[in-house]
């Protein structure tokens, strides 16, 4: 009877085992199939030896390596909690949810904290009583602390980069200002944030350093920020015009975008000179260094034609001699007017008083000396250098030609009164003369019969406009057009300067 009775919980015995390893199987095809649980190896030694012990527990095994058999159970249960931190602490929380991508390495050294945290629970609680495990646990509690002390760095660095990675104050391709340098962010690991300045220069900064100091992102929310430039400028010059030139001179500078506006502001009057700040707006801030350099150079040329001067140091003595000028100026441009039409009415006189009185400007390449649609009350005659002229269609700007040296343009405007017809911008450096209307004004009351000339010089160049070709023999209707136009703008003329 005992012999049965032994044969049947043997019996008994064997179902539980192979029902407590099926059924702890089939959950984990459960978990891997439809939640995604990466379950391996480890897993069906898991469950092979949770049916084992379930099997000795039922069966009233009390034999001591009954012990070992908890431990390594307990040992491999860590590897289905960390497959289940993987699923869905890393994949669906962080990664799908809070859209952070956590590194690799990170999962790993998570992972081998739990196993070290279960190897430590099993030689403390299952071990307690045998001596040489608690020199064990003693010297790999000295072991973790020296390991602690030598990774904290390490350590710091990858929860900064987690930090970072949650809370996104930068992405890759934005532009940082950090440790008083400029830089791109061209990659963000879980160690460190790499960068690249201007001047080709790499920097790798770790995500702790980062972390512990402000975050200042130039292109967040949008790449437009705006920066600042200052400029000294001589005591003798009234700050309003001051601030009207640098306004132009940064307004006009490739790069430099029109929304938020331009804002000169007078920042402080030093030793040698007055300080202004020019605040200016720009898009990606790789091109920081080109839009600086268009504004000042922009400046130069506007404080040249305005005679606006930067002044020199007070405490240094400045002996400067221009270089010789090959050429005279004003006499290329007396040579380039007498041989223009428009010109042909004035005597020498006349013409001299033009040119004492029209200043000669510098313009740089890339500035712009007219533009389309605004109001003209001067013309110009260009002495040197080739400028490009546009005109705007569609929201496009449409080369249309290029003036060069010895070409007079915006008389139209001058003498009409109507407005621009066209953008002139500089391809190089230029000198152009500019004739204003007061002096053309002066020059036509004293020579009433100009007033003929200029109407039929610009009757002649609107017919022309309309490509209608005079001939020697012209319809009747052709003349009476001319005339037409003739005597309107001669009614014009009167009308702009007032005669």
């Amino acid at each position: 009877m005992l012999q049965l009775i032994q044969s049947q919980k043997a019996l008994v015995t064997m179902i539980v085992f192979i029902a407590t390893y099926f059924a702890s199987l089939t959950i984990g095809r459960l978990l891997k199939r439809r939640a995604g649980v990466p379950l391996g190896v480890l897993f069906q030694l898991f469950c092979l030896t949770l049916a084992f012990y379930a099997a000795m527990w039922f069966y009233g095994v009390q034999a001591d390596w009954r012990n070992h058999v908890g431990a390594v159970l307990f040992l491999l249960s860590t590897a289905l909690l960390v497959a289940l931190l993987d699923r869905y602490l890393w994949d669906a929380y962080w990664e799908k949810k809070r859209r952070a991508t956590i590194p690799h390495f990170l999962r790993q050294v998570v992972a081998l904290f739990i196993y070290l945290i279960a190897l430590l629970l099993v030689l403390s609680v299952g071990y307690h009583a045998e001596g040489q495990l608690r020199g064990i646990l003693a010297g790999s509690g000295i072991a973790a602390i020296v390991l602690g002390f030598a990774t904290q760095d390490l350590f710091g660095g990858i929860i900064a980069g987690i930090a970072l990675q949650i809370s996104k104050p930068y992405k890759v391709g934005d532009w940082l200002h950090i440790q008083d340098r400029f830089a791109e962010v061209m990659e963000i690991n879980w160690r460190s944030t790499r960068l690249r300045t201007n001047d080709g220069i790499y920097l790798d900064i770790p995500n702790y350093q980062i972390a512990r100091n402000p975050i200042i992102n130039l292109h967040y929310p949008t790449e437009i920020h705006a920066m600042r430039l200052r400029v000294g400028v001589d005591y003798d010059v009234p700050p309003n015009r001051v601030k009207d030139a640098l306004h132009r001179a940064a307004e006009s500078a490739e790069g430099v975008v029109p929304e938020p506006p331009v804002k000169v502001f007078v920042m402080d009057f030093a030793d040698s000179a007055v300080i202004y700040e020019i605040k200016f707006s720009m898009g990606n801030h790789r091109a920081y260094n080109d839009v600086c350099d268009a504004i000042r150079t922009n400046i130069w040329y506007e404080f040249r034609r305005q005679q606006i001067t930067i002044p020199f140091p007070i405490r240094t003595l400045q002996i400067q001699r221009g270089p010789k000028r090959t050429g005279d100026p004003q006499a290329e441009a007396r040579a380039i007017l007498r041989s223009e039409p428009l010109f042909d009415c004035m005597n020498d006189g006349q013409l001299a008083t033009v040119l004492q009185n029209s200043p000669i400007h510098r313009y740089g390449r890339g500035e712009r000396l007219i533009q389309e649609g605004d109001a003209g009350d001067s013309m110009f005659v260009m002495l040197r250098g080739v400028a490009a002229v546009s005109i705007a269609r569609n929201g496009t700007s449409v080369r249309v030609g290029a003036m060069r040296q010895g070409d007079c343009f915006g008389e139209f405007s001058l003498l009409t009164g109507e407005p621009r017809s066209a953008t002139v911008r500089a391809e190089n450096d230029c000198e152009v003369l500019e004739i204003s209307k007061p002096i053309m004004a002066e020059v036509l009351r004293e020579s009433p019969e100009c007033l003929t000339a200029l109407s039929e010089l610009l009757a002649k160049r609107k017919l022309e406009g309309e490509g209608i070709v005079q001939e020697a023999g012209r319809p009747l209707a052709q003349e009476k057009k001319e005339s037409e136009y003739r005597s309107n703008f001669l009614r014009r003329l009167r009308t702009v300067f007032e005669l």
